[in-house]
């Protein structure tokens, strides 16, 4: 009897796993795109810090300088404290990649961070973003790491 309960569990674990289907990457690749997209509509309609509360993990990373910002409220902290009234970041992503598993992904790509100075004079400085995406369990990506 023992035996044949342990060989219907095993029957049962085998057709569990063969029956998981790997993502498709390039639809994946998409979703992260979209939400990096909809990070960045956020940021220019209802500004930065919002959108980087918004779209931050719980457990996201910031590193700003020599420092590293930890935490969803940190990271929103961080950025409502460093960026004025004027100020506009905009960005897309230039590459895109995801694991196998679906769950994880990076993007990276060029920025511009527009900003007035004293006198009202706009200045830009461009660069490059890399960003660190992670599925949450309600299947909606947010950033891990910045």
């Amino acid at each position: 009897m023992k035996i044949k309960r342990l060989f219907a569990i095993a029957i049962i674990l085998v057709s569990c796993t063969r029956n998981q289907v790997a993502p498709d990457p390039e639809a994946v690749k998409q979703e992260v795109i979209a939400a990096e997209q909809a990070f960045a509509k956020m940021a220019a309609d209802s500004g930065i810090a919002g959108a980087f509360r918004a779209f931050a993990a719980p457990d996201a990373v910031m590193r700003r300088g020599n420092s590293l910002v930890s935490g969803r409220d940190s990271v929103a902290a961080y950025i409502s404290a460093s960026y004025r009234a004027g100020e506009t970041l905009e960005w897309a992503p230039d590459f895109v990649d995801v694991a196998a598993s679906g769950d994880l992904a990076y993007t990276y790509g060029k920025y511009t961070f527009s900003s007035p100075d004293s006198t009202g004079m706009i200045k830009k400085q461009v660069g490059y973003f890399h960003t660190v995406w992670k599925r949450q369990p309600d299947g909606n990506w947010k950033f891990v790491w910045d």
